[in-house]
């Protein structure tokens, strides 16, 4: 047996709390301070300004949610972007590469 071992779990070892990258506590703290800043700046007697208020916490705390094979929303959304704005058409350039004519002798 001379294979290699590789953990299941090696991607999510580089994660914080196995869930979270920098960039993802980084938006969630300030969607966070700036909820907790508007909530003392703001009269709350408003149903609808409550809401406002609660927003950026709410919005950056649901990009950030766990789901299964992504680590969060925000990265599916990611890779949906770059799925749907790139080049979906594929050329082959196989080791059998002829342009799809045979070759004339």
């Amino acid at each position: 047996m001379n294979g290699y071992l590789i953990p299941a779990n090696s991607k999510k070892s580089t994660l914080i709390f196995n869930l979270f990258t920098p960039f993802d506590l980084t938006m969630f703290a300030i969607g966070l301070g700036t909820t907790l800043l508007m909530l003392v700046i703001f009269d709350l007697d408003n149903i609808w300004i409550t809401a406002m208020v609660l927003a950026p916490a709410c919005v950056t705390g649901f990009l950030v949610m766990p789901v299964p094979n992504y680590h969060n929303i925000f990265t599916v959304i990611q890779n949906a972007w770059i799925f749907f704005t790139n080049n979906q058409r594929y050329k082959w350039k196989g080791w059998c590469f002829v342009d799809g004519k045979e070759k004339q002798e």
